[in-house]
């Protein structure tokens, strides 16, 4: 039984040296809280940056620190100043950081940043190589860390990798401006699992991955060589009894052990018992919205003067990324702002706007909770957004209205706040109203079913829930494709094909024996391939059948002097020995008078999709067009197909990109059975990777060795990854 990696930027505890002794405290953010269930006991270790750079770690003192994180379950990845500032400052808070929360502008794409960035993921990766093993599963933690994954599975191909993000996952057009989009998401796909709090970051980077580097989506999972890698979305939770209990005892011991702060508030609220107070809780990000929520209170109070010290707005700014130039613009409006509308609407008895730029201890944060009537939080764009979560578990009485932007991953689970569009301050004031004159019956009506769901789904399920899909993953494997093509049952094909009297192969061309190319007919056959099939042709008692949906004049110029046997156009026709094609089929073809216009119509709206026209079929191509537009039109050509072919006798095939509208009567498993009629054969195999060949797998006996390319669903027994592998297989017969 193996153990659980878990790595993340940071390690879940702090360090602190002082007169030569270590100490180790933990951390109190939502990662290491939420972790606790899976970080135990000796089978878990944590690999991360202990916050020490080389330069201020003494160097007697090294094995000390690895022996007080050691205790801790920790180990920890050395950082000089210079990398922290060119990963962390750099790439992961100056270019990743702004662009993943649609902030364009303040997007930073400097080579050295990248450089810088690669460089630290490599030696995160070297750590958990170091200390893994091959039965291990580990977990990657968020966005300074996206290139992790696949260098761990370079060197660790069959160790089950997780990826979680935190922040949001943004829209393609928004990723695609990134310079080394291609190699972020080579460095996720290194995962089997990959996470994120809501579907609508999941399907943007599913979006991402089919675009930008044109692999296979179906539903959630995605076709990568041998792999499919699963993407699900996992909304983090809370600690939710630890904020309830704080709450509770807060309640019982507000008489004997209050603090400074909770003093003041008592005393306001004493001095104005009909006041409400409105919190606003964030790390000073421009993120999240701060400055457009003080000038939103400042348009409430104009449009509602009589709310006029009737209110009052306490900001807690936690300091973060102070050394960025964009974060020290951003304190310096906000400072402005709040003195401004306090210097302009205060009164003798009334401030606006109490605002701290401080951390705040737990105990202080539990007396804003529990004291404050309404929160208000309003992020431009967040990942999921914990503390509307947090305010919501410390209301003991279910009291109190949350307002939440819409742009909070949070908000897809907590409906029953007011959700609102932090750009519109019109909404914004009138919601403020709402919240401020809400009955206590509805406010606990709305409390009472969000408290439910945080308390079920807690940050311990949410991070349960996670490492069983990944586990599931790794035991359960991908149960729903065939056998993978392993030594042994490669050693037994080749027993019964060197004791077969009578062999017959069926070989799909395109996706089997060569790659897909965006223009078809520039997929020729190249020498390797030709000596392939000579080989195999020239064999004794040995039939072999090229069986395609190509055209019989493209084949007949490629193979027709080889004297190859090709079945093409989905078994219309049939060439032997080198013989001028003949009809295996007796097909119709005036329908294809009505369904040409029909397919046209599509290549005008569809940019990049062209209509191939065989003898007995017309074929719409969007292979070139952007996958999910491609994707869409094609749903809307089968359906359009559908409804006008009705109950002829003609079918809509769906290939690799590909529709193809042919006779009913005519497929690749009908040929084929047919040509295993004509002689007494002890050995047969057939080899494809598309929709088109399954009428093959499923036509024929069940002694028959079938072999999908690619990992998908499939009749076939077999599969193996691409075509390289089948030209290997081909060459062990050759």
């Amino acid at each position: 039984m193996g153990k659980t990696i878990i790595i993340s930027n940071r390690l879940p505890i702090q360090l602190q040296i002082s007169n030569g002794n270590i100490d180790a405290i933990p951390s109190v953010g939502g990662l290491a809280t939420g972790m606790k269930s899976v970080h135990s006991g000796n089978e878990s270790l944590w690999v991360g940056w202990s916050g020490l750079t080389q330069e201020d770690t003494p160097p007697e003192l090294e094995k000390d620190i690895d022996e007080a994180l050691e205790k801790n379950g920790c180990a920890k990845v050395n950082l000089s100043a210079e990398e922290v500032e060119g990963f962390y400052f750099g790439f992961s808070n100056r270019t990743i950081w702004p662009l993943f929360h649609y902030f364009l502008e303040y997007s930073e794409f400097e080579l050295d940043f990248w450089n810088t960035y690669r460089e630290v993921n490599r030696k995160f990766a070297d750590a958990i190589i170091e200390k893994s093993s091959e039965d291990d599963v580990i977990w990657v933690h968020d966005y300074q860390l996206m290139l992790v994954p696949q260098m761990v599975r370079e060197k660790r191909p069959n160790t089950s990798i997780g990826f979680f993000l935190h922040i949001p996952f943004p829209s393609y057009e928004i990723f695609r401006t990134l310079p080394w989009r291609e190699e972020v998401l080579q460095g996720l796909l290194g995962s089997d699992l990959i996470g994120f709090h809501t579907y609508d970051y999941e399907r943007h980077f599913l979006s991402s991955v089919r675009r930008l580097l044109g692999l296979e989506v179906s539903f959630n999972d995605i076709y990568l060589d041998n792999r499919v890698i699963k993407v699900d979305s996992f909304p983090m939770g809370i600690d939710y009894k630890k904020f309830k209990t704080a709450a509770q005892d807060h309640e019982q011991n507000k008489n004997t052990h209050k603090s400074d702060l909770q003093k003041r508030l008592d005393s306001h609220k004493a001095s104005a018992p009909d006041t409400k107070l409105i919190l606003s809780i964030d790390r000073l990000d421009y993120s999240k919205g701060i400055a457009k929520r003080i000038n939103a209170f400042e348009y409430f109070l104009n449009k509602y003067p009589e709310y006029k010290e009737k209110v009052r707005l306490i900001i807690l700014a936690v300091p973060s990324r102070s050394n960025v130039p964009q974060y020290q613009l951003l304190k310096r409006e906000i400072d402005e702002l709040v003195g401004r509308i306090n210097g302009e609407l205060a009164t003798v008895n009334w401030t606006p706007i109490w605002y701290f730029y401080r951390s705040l201890p737990f105990e202080n944060l539990i007396d804003l909770y529990t004291s404050s009537d309404i929160a208000w939080l309003t992020p431009l764009r967040d990942g999921m957004n914990l503390v509307a979560k947090e305010y919501i578990a410390t209301r003991t009485d279910k009291t109190g209205v949350l307002i939440l932007s819409e742009m909070a991953g949070s908000a897809y689970e907590m409906n029953e706040a007011l959700l609102i569009n932090p750009n519109n301050f019109e909404e914004q004031a009138d919601t403020l109203k709402r919240a401020i004159t809400m009955p206590e019956e509805e406010q606990k009506s709305r409390n009472t079913f969000l408290q439910n769901r945080l308390e079920r789904y807690n940050v311990e399920v949410w991070a349960n829930e996670f490492m069983n899909a990944l586990k599931q993953k790794k035991e359960g494997g991908d149960d729903f494709i065939s056998q993978k093509l392993s030594k042994d049952i490669l050693q037994d094909i080749d027993k019964k094909y060197t004791k077969a009297k009578k062999r017959l192969l069926f070989l799909d061309y395109d996706g089997t024996l060569v790659g897909f190319h965006k223009d078809p007919q520039k997929a020729s056959p190249d020498d390797e391939l030709y000596s392939l099939l000579d080989q195999l042709q020239q064999q004794e008692n040995t039939t072999l059948f090229l069986i395609s949906g190509r055209d019989k004049q493209t084949f007949g110029r490629w193979f027709l002097p080889k004297k190859y046997n090709m079945i093409v156009e989905h078994g219309v026709w049939i060439s032997t020995d080198g013989d001028d094609f003949k009809l295996l089929e007796k097909v119709k073809d005036e329908w294809m008078e009505k369904i040409r216009p029909v397919l046209e119509s599509f290549v005008d709206r569809t940019p990049g999709s062209f209509v191939e026209e065989k003898n007995y079929s017309l074929a719409w191509h969007y292979r070139n067009t952007d996958p999910d537009f491609g994707e869409k039109r094609a749903n809307e050509l089968n359906t359009v197909l559908t409804s006008l072919i009705g109950n002829d006798d003609i079918s809509v095939l769906n290939g690799n990109k590909v529709m193809e509208v042919k006779s009913s009567n005519v497929n690749k498993g009908r040929a084929a059975v047919r040509m295993l009629g004509e002689d007494s054969y002890d050995f047969v195999m057939a080899i494809g990777d598309d929709w088109t060949d399954e009428f093959m797998f499923q036509e024929l006996p069940d002694s028959a060795i079938t072999i999908k390319v690619g990992l998908k669903k499939t009749q076939a027994k077999y599969h193996v990854e691409n075509t390289k592998r089948v030209r290997e297989l081909l060459k062990r017969f050759a």
